[in-house]
C-alpha cells in the first residue's frame, strides 16, 4: 500500500532507527513511524500486515532544494 495522503516529510523529520533524514512515514493504528530509505525498505515487509498507510518520498533523496 503506497499512498500520498500523508503530509510531506521535511528535513527535520528523522529516522526512528538511526536519526538520518526520514523519507518514509508509516501510519499505524496507534501512531506512526518514520524511516530513512534504507531502514524503511528493510522493514517494509514486516510492517505490511499492521500498517494503514505508507508514504514513500525516497524519490526526493538526491533532489537539490533551493530555498
Amino acid at each position: 500500500m503506497e499512498t500520498s495522503s500523508l503530509p510531506t516529510l521535511t528535513a527535520s523529520d528523522r529516522c526512528d532507527i538511526c536519526g538520518a533524514q526520514a523519507f518514509i512515514r508509516v501510519k499505524l493504528e496507534n501512531g506512526e513511524l518514520m524511516f530513512c530509505g534504507h531502514h524503511g525498505n528493510a522493514n517494509k515487509e514486516k510492517l505490511q500486515p499492521i500498517m494503514i498507510d505508507w508514504h514513500d518520498q525516497t524519490s526526493a533523496i538526491n533532489r537539490t532544494v533551493i530555498e
